[in-house]
């Protein structure tokens, strides 16, 4: 409730401040005629306003109530062998740089590596404001298409990876997911990640399998086999929660969006690098022909081109 209340004051206190800058606008505009220098000054604020304004009205979308939640991402291969486990390792480093453009944190609570290159899986935990209402355009099917760095004879592959996107769920959230210890199947592993001598000599890694739903849930970022317990359920208990909310729902997207084979015609979104550049969300239309600077993290186009089109098309926001 206190951070609810902090952030509805600080929401009105940013409209309050865009109500006094549109004010003062129209005052120097009055005083801008004849003054070169200053009508250039007016055409700058006001340019100003209007992004910033296009920013706010982003904010009136963001009404479902875990839109403010922490961002919980799985990452699975799909169709394309080695090829599609280097665009999970890919698409997992496009997340991160997104977040470190918007300075939020990244939690890597686990990877699972390639045979030869690349990951079969990764989970992330991004923790910044609306994180989950923002990263929701991000679940589906997304399809690569590029000259192979693996294939010798350099021919041009597609490549599909899942991508699973839930709220990291708060205490009150999680005491409402109940859990039956006899329905859990907890193992206990040696890390095959990075982190130093400790956790590649012990068992410090978790394995944890929900027997009724088979939901698997690992973790090995810590030394703690304590603390990777901990995430792992915390996970667990995400995943659980959004299973609900699924069931409870009229339709299968209000939380989660709709579960799709990670192959040709199920694409929420095209990365072609090979013939030409350009990346192109199939459901909204919108597409970027700096292919390479998506990559990099500015995934904010497709961001808000997602929400406006789900508002659009649904009446709803995220």
């Amino acid at each position: 409730m206190a951070r609810e209340a902090a952030e509805n004051r600080e929401l009105v206190a940013t409209w309050e401040r865009l109500e006094r800058r549109a004010r003062d606008l129209i005052e120097l505009d009055q005083l801008a005629s004849g003054d070169p220098d200053l009508a250039k000054q007016v055409a700058e604020e006001k340019e100003a306003i209007a992004r910033e304004l296009r920013q706010r009205e982003l904010d009136l979308l963001f009404t479902d109530p875990y839109a403010s939640h922490s961002a919980v991402i799985t990452l699975s291969v799909g169709q394309g062998g080695i090829e599609a486990q280097d665009w999970v390792e890919m698409l997992m480093r496009m997340y991160m740089k997104w977040a470190e453009r918007r300075r939020f944190e990244v939690e890597i609570v686990d990877t699972s590596p390639g045979e030869e290159a690349g990951l079969k899986s990764a989970t992330l935990i991004i923790r910044g404001p609306r994180a989950y209402g923002l990263l929701r355009s991000e679940h589906g099917v997304h399809r690569l298409v590029r000259i192979s760095p693996f294939d010798q004879n350099h021919r041009r592959h597609t490549s599909f990876a899942l991508v699973e996107v839930m709220p990291e769920l708060e205490r009150a959230d999680e005491d409402a997911v109940v859990l039956n210890p006899q329905d859990l199947r907890i193992d206990t592993y040696r890390s095959t990640g990075a982190g130093g001598q400790h956790v590649n000599k012990t068992d410090s890694a978790i394995r944890i399998t929900h027997l009724p739903t088979g939901i698997v849930v690992t973790c090995q970022n810590e030394r703690s086999q304590m603390k990777n317990r901990e995430t792992a359920m915390k996970v667990l208990k995400s995943r659980l929660f959004q299973r609900q909310q699924q069931e409870a729902a009229a339709h299968l997207d209000t939380i989660r969006g709709q579960i799709l084979p990670a192959e040709f015609g199920s694409q929420i979104r095209n990365y072609v690098l090979q013939p030409y550049t350009l990346v192109k969300d199939v459901r909204t239309g919108v597409e970027v022909g700096n292919a390479q600077a998506v990559l990099d993290g500015e995934i904010d186009p497709f961001i808000e081109g997602w929400l406006r089109w789900r508002l659009d098309k649904n009446g709803e926001a995220a």
